[in-house]
C-alpha cells in the first residue's frame, strides 16, 4: 500500500458540512467553528474537507480556518459536482468559485464529487477527469482524487481507466461492509487492489452507529465503558489496512473532543475488540425486519401512489436502530415528493397480490402511519 502522500498510519478528518448553526439566524455559527477548528489543529490533525455544494461551508472554512492559521499548518480537500452544473464551462468554474470562497490558494485535495452510475456520464460528457489533470499542472491542486457511490464494477472500470487518480473517498463502515446495495467490503478491496489510499466517509452511517439501541450498545459498553458508541464505528473502519483518512462530519465541540481522545494517537482495535464489532453487526442484522426487496412491483397499480418501498425502508431503520425522530424525518421527506402518506391507504390490497415475499403491506402501513403521522 501507498505510503498516503507522506504518512503510513490513518489520521482523522474533519468533515466540514455539518457545521453548528445559529438556531435564530441558521447560519453557520463561526465563532464556534474556529474553536472546533482549533482543539483539531492542536490535537497535531491537519485534514479539513469541504466541497462546493456544502452551503456555506466554503465560506466557513476561510473565516474560521483559513484567515486564522498559516496555510502551511493544514490540508484542505474540496469537490467539483457534475451534477451542480448546468453546463460544462459552468463545472470547470467550481474549483475558482470554491477557490474565492475558501481564499485557501490551492487545495491540497482536490475531488470529482460523488461519482455513481447514475452520473457518471457528466462527468465523461464534460471531460472532467482530464480536467483535474489539468488543475493539478496548473498548481490549483496537488493531488486529484475522487468520491463514490456507485457499484464495484463501475469503481474498477473508473479506477482501470484513469491511473492518473491519486485517492478515492469511500463509504465504509461496519454495518455497510456486507451490504449489496453500499457494497463497503467490495469497493474497499478493489480500491486496495489498485494500491489507491482510501479517504473514508461515513464511518458512522450519518450517525446511525452513534445511537444503538440500549441492548446492542451494552456489548460496546461492557467491553470499554469509558469509550463511545461512535469510536467503535471510526476506529473500526480506520484500522483496516489502506485507510488515509476516515472523515468525521463534526457538529460541536463535544464531538470533536471525543473523536480526538482516540484518533489524536490512534490505536488500531484489538482482535477481541473486532470481536466485539461483530457481535453488534449479528445482533443488529438480527432484528426482524420487513422483508422488501424494493422490487416496486406493489407500486405500480396504488391508486394512491403510496411509495411502499420507501415507507418500509425508513420503518426498517427505526426497528433497527430505535431513532424514531430520524424516522420520522425520513418519514416527512418521502411523502413530501408526492406520493401518498401510509394513512392514505384504502386497504384494495392489490400491492399484496403482486408482492413476491408476501409481505402483510396493508397491516405493515398501518403500523407506519401509527408510528411516523
Amino acid at each position: 500500500m501507498a505510503e498516503f502522500f507522506g504518512r503510513r498510519s490513518p489520521e482523522l478528518g474533519f468533515g466540514l458540512m455539518r457545521l453548528p448553526r445559529d438556531p435564530e439566524t441558521k447560519k453557520i455559527d463561526v465563532e464556534q467553528v474556529s474553536k472546533m477548528v482549533d482543539a483539531f489543529l492542536d490535537a497535531g490533525l491537519t485534514y479539513f474537507d469541504t466541497a462546493y455544494v456544502y452551503e456555506g461551508s466554503e465560506e466557513a472554512t476561510r473565516e474560521a480556518l483559513v484567515k486564522r492559521h498559516p496555510r502551511n499548518t493544514y490540508t484542505l480537500a474540496s469537490k467539483l459536482n457534475a451534477n451542480a452544473a448546468k453546463d460544462e464551462a459552468d463545472a470547470k468554474n467550481q474549483i475558482y468559485v470554491s477557490l474565492e470562497r475558501t481564499q485557501a490558494q490551492y487545495f491540497d485535495y482536490y475531488l470529482l464529487h460523488a461519482l455513481s452510475e447514475n452520473n457518471i456520464q457528466k462527468y465523461y460528457d464534460y471531460n472532467l477527469f482530464e480536467y483535474a489533470k489539468e488543475l493539478k499542472a496548473k498548481g490549483l491542486v496537488k493531488h486529484i482524487g475522487f468520491s463514490f457511490h456507485g457499484s464495484p464494477a463501475l469503481l474498477q472500470q473508473i479506477l482501470d481507466e484513469h491511473p492518473e487518480l491519486e485517492f478515492v473517498q469511500l463509504q465504509l463502515n461496519y454495518i455497510d461492509w456486507e451490504n449489496p446495495k453500499v457494497a463497503s467490503r467490495q469497493n474497499y478491496e478493489i480500491a486496495v487492489a489498485h494500491n489507491m489510499p482510501i479517504v473514508v466517509m461515513e464511518p458512522v452511517k450519518g450517525g446511525t452507529l452513534a445511537a444503538l439501541p440500549p441492548e446492542i450498545d451494552k456489548i460496546f459498553k461492557d467491553a470499554e465503558p469509558e469509550m463511545s458508541t461512535a469510536s467503535w464505528a471510526i476506529r473500526y473502519i480506520a484500522s483496516r489496512p489502506g485507510i488515509f483518512t476516515v472523515l468525521s462530519g463534526m457538529s460541536n465541540m463535544e464531538q470533536v473532543e471525543n473523536n480526538l481522545s482516540y484518533m489524536a494517537d490512534f490505536k488500531p482495535l484489538t482482535e477481541d475488540e473486532e470481536q466485539k464489532v461483530a457481535d453488534v453487526v449479528n445482533a443488529l442484522n438480527s432484528v426482524k425486519t420487513v422483508p422488501c426487496t424494493a422490487c416496486r412491483y406493489c407500486t405500480e397499480g396504488c391508486p394512491m401512489q403510496i411509495p411502499i418501498p420507501d415507507i418500509f425502508r425508513v420503518m426498517n431503520d427505526y426497528l433497527v436502530y430505535q431513532n424514531l425522530e430520524r424516522a420520522k424525518n425520513g418519514y416527512a421527506r418521502i411523502t413530501s415528493r408526492g406520493g401518498g402518506k401510509a394513512s392514505d391507504c384504502i386497504d384494495c390490497g392489490q400491492c399484496e397480490d403482486q408482492c413476491p415475499q408476501h409481505i402483510e403491506i396493508r397491516e405493515q402501513l398501518k403500523k407506519a402511519a401509527e408510528l411516523f403521522e
